[in-house]
């Protein structure tokens, strides 16, 4: 890349390389950033660009006959210091050491860098390098295990053409003259640093209708829920959704889908969510189909309304996805794409710009959903902003370089970066706090994330549930024959008589028992199982609202989410029955006051009772307790007098398990203490335990064939 080149210098006593003051500026600014360890993909490229030009001054200053002795022995030593920074910095993050190769590759912003801070120095360039050619975006390789399910077959069949598009017109451009030249990604990004005046980055929303039309019976929009989609309602198509956690994003991309007709939808989402995304669908437009693709996608149903695939299997249904016509595209937890070198983010960009190209009209929904759009650095929005099209590659969207061209102002004018930042906060960033809105929530919420056990674990516990639903069937049977009647002949109370009596039978059983399997085992085996997922959410939860307190039953769960966190480099403190008071009370003590802790994990029956946790507003419960009162003190750890957030307890359920019957026995006995002790209109559930009552279920299931 280096070419020979002219330098022009202004000599001054004391600088013979205009270019070395440059360096060592950008190389303290790089160095700084490493060391809060915000060291984003601009400042990346920046030490990469520091380290080439310092390669090229080097060689140039031991190659200049005209410098004296004294003079280029100065010369290398202050490049020698450079050097030294950069050799620290690389030590801090070592993944840096692969951009100091001299056959690493350049890229298009790292030429534009190198450019600007050579002009800078008074450097004159050739043709060549003052012109940037832009390289062509890589395309991501279709994976060799592409699947083809069968009911997508059955679409493509019926449907074999996607119909032709009249409709896209050519949109008006402002001429480009002002901003012709200009390098302008780094500038809008820098606008996001210093250009925000105090104001929230939350584009303007019309007034929610003085009626809701749009909630199914029972439900309720929020204020702030019900802007969001009336500006989806009045034609607005792109957004980046960044309201905290727990305020219904979900919920808002559904409505605004239904009132965009945005149909087909494609919703590519986090492995734990998915089957949360699929109910949400039905929740909120229940006259609409959600389907959820897992693994190669055998059971998937191609004529759905909306498509739900999680990131870890959508390389393999690109082939088909690619296809399908989807007029609308949604990115959950949109801080997953934001290494743009990796599969994930280029398979999901793919699939972004050829929905944008194929919708007709020309102006798909696309919606960007996340609570932390910004991890590291300003940089983490440029995948972002590529999937919503507001970027393309390294330079301004049409549509948004028209609306720099029309404030007249340039990098270089002092209001550049506010209105910069204004334009593209206007393009479509929502942006709305908890306690911004917290007259709009409840004062406590219980969320259900349903997760999928879709591997062998998950297949284990299902046929553990079948075999102890089947044990409890022929202990009925052996029950009713005992008393000389037959099954058929049973009335209905009879039958709920036997069955109470075989499950109460067994739950005693059960808690004598050492070995074998019985609801006890099986209800731990799940939590295992969930373990992973559990903590998986927890850590989005801390990257993206603050602190989280991370609740389970078993001793082994909770190593297993701790080790997951201590691999995304979390801090955490653990809360256990087996600590001493005192330590107990240090890592009360660390969560509450340690900006650093991000992560409780704690026993259920050790940290659910006066335990003082209020320094976050967000429980994940990764196992289900057996009392409804347990579940209730757990979230009152946070929910307690000097909480200022709302607070939501998340818990993390397994699909067409025993799991899920729990839960909503926890619910019916949570419903049994409101009417009881609130005096609310509340139909009372069970006055058996829990569970007793999933005994009883798994044995009527069994009984009616359904296991």
């Amino acid at each position: 890349m280096a070419q020979t080149r002219q330098r022009q210098r202004t000599r001054s006593r004391d600088d013979d390389a205009p270019i070395i003051p440059i360096l060592a500026r950008k190389v303290r600014e790089v160095e700084q950033k490493a060391q809060k360890n915000k060291l984003g993909p601009t400042n990346r490229t920046k030490f990469q660009v520091i380290a080439l030009l310092m390669r090229e001054e080097r060689a140039r200053v031991k190659g200049d006959a005209e410098l004296g002795d004294a003079a280029r022995a100065e010369l290398l030593k202050r490049l020698d210091g450079i050097a030294q920074i950069l050799a620290k910095t690389a030590a801090r993050d070592t993944s840096l050491i692969t951009l100091l190769e001299p056959d690493a590759s350049i890229s298009t912003v790292a030429q534009r860098f190198r450019r600007d801070w050579l002009l800078e120095s008074g450097a004159e360039l050739s043709e060549d390098e003052l012109i940037i050619v832009r390289e062509p975006e890589p395309r991501p390789e279709i994976a060799e295990n592409q699947v083809i399910p069968r009911s997508v077959k059955a679409r493509q069949l019926a449907s074999p053409f996607l119909a032709p598009d009249f409709s896209r017109t050519a949109q008006p451009t402002v001429p480009v003259r002002r901003l012709a030249n200009w390098e302008l990604l780094g500038p809008l990004f820098k606008s996001f640093e210093s250009g925000s005046g105090g104001q929230a980055a939350s584009m303007a929303l019309p007034e929610p209708p003085r009626i809701d039309r749009l909630a199914p019976r029972g439900l309720e929009l929020m204020p702030h829920q019900a802007r969001f989609v009336e500006a989806a309602r009045q034609g607005h198509r792109r957004f980046l959704l960044a309201d905290e956690p727990g305020l219904g994003k979900t919920a808002q991309s559904v409505l605004a889908a239904s009132v965009a007709g945005a149909y087909p939808l494609l919703a590519v989402v986090p492995n734990v969510v998915k089957m949360n995304w699929a109910r949400e669908v039905e929740r909120w437009t229940p006259h609409r189909r959600a389907t959820v693709i897992h693994g190669d996608g055998d059971g998937v149903d191609a004529f759905a309304d909306v498509i739900v695939v999680n990131y870890d299997v959508l390389d393999r249904h690109m082939a088909w996805l690619s296809t399908l016509g989807f007029r609308g595209m949604v990115v959950d937890e949109a801080h997953f794409i934001k290494n743009l070198q990796s599969q994930r983010s280029r398979n999901v960009l793919a699939l972004a710009d050829r929905i944008r190209r194929n919708t007709p009209g020309g102006d798909p929904l696309l919606l960007a959903l996340t609570g932390t759009p910004l991890i590291n650095d300003v940089d983490d929005f440029r995948a972002i902003w590529q999937f919503l099209g507001w970027i393309d590659g390294d330079r301004p969207s049409p549509e948004l370089l028209g609306r720099l061209e029309e404030t007249g102002l340039t990098p270089a004018d002092q209001g550049f970066y506010a209105e910069a930042r204004r334009i593209v906060i206007d393009l479509g960033i929502v942006r709305r706090r908890k306690v911004d809105v917290a007259a709009d929530l409840p004062e406590k919420r219980i969320a259900d994330l349903p997760v999928e056990l879709d591997d062998e674990v998950g297949r284990s516990i299902r046929a553990a549930e079948r075999e102890l639903g089947h044990r409890l069937a022929n202990r009925f049977r052996a029950l009713v024959e005992s008393r000389k009647l037959r099954v058929g002949d049973l009335d209905e109370l009879e039958r709920d008589q036997f069955i109470r009596a075989v499950a109460l039978s067994e739950l005693e059983e059960s808690k004598s028992a050492k070995s074998g399997e019985n609801v006890f085992t099986m209800v731990r085996r799940i939590g295992q199982a969930k373990a992973g997922l559990a903590a998986d959410y927890a850590a989005q939860l801390a990257r993206s609202a603050g602190k989280v307190v991370f609740f389970a039953k078993h001793i082994d769960v909770m190593d297993q989410a701790e080790a997951a966190f201590a691999a995304r480099e979390l801090r955490t403190v653990s809360i256990r029955g087996d600590q001493t008071a005192i330590a107990r009370q240090h890592a009360i003590d660390a969560f509450n006051s340690d900006p650093e802790v991000s992560i409780a994990v704690a026993s259920l029956t050790a940290a659910g009772v006066g335990v003082n946790l209020q320094a976050a507003s967000n429980v994940v419960l990764a196992e289900l307790s057996w009392t409804a009162a347990e579940q209730t003190q757990a979230i009152d750890r946070v929910h307690r007098i000097g909480q200022d957030e709302p607070v939501t307890a998340w818990r993390i359920i397994a699909a067409h398990t025993v799991d899920a019957r729990i839960a909503e026995l926890i619910d019916q006995k949570q419903g049994l203490a409101l009417r009881a002790l609130d005096g609310l209109d509340v139909e009372p559930g069970s006055a058996d335990s829990v569970q007793l009552d999933a005994l009883q279920h798994l044995l009527r299931q069994a009984l009616d064939g359904a296991l």
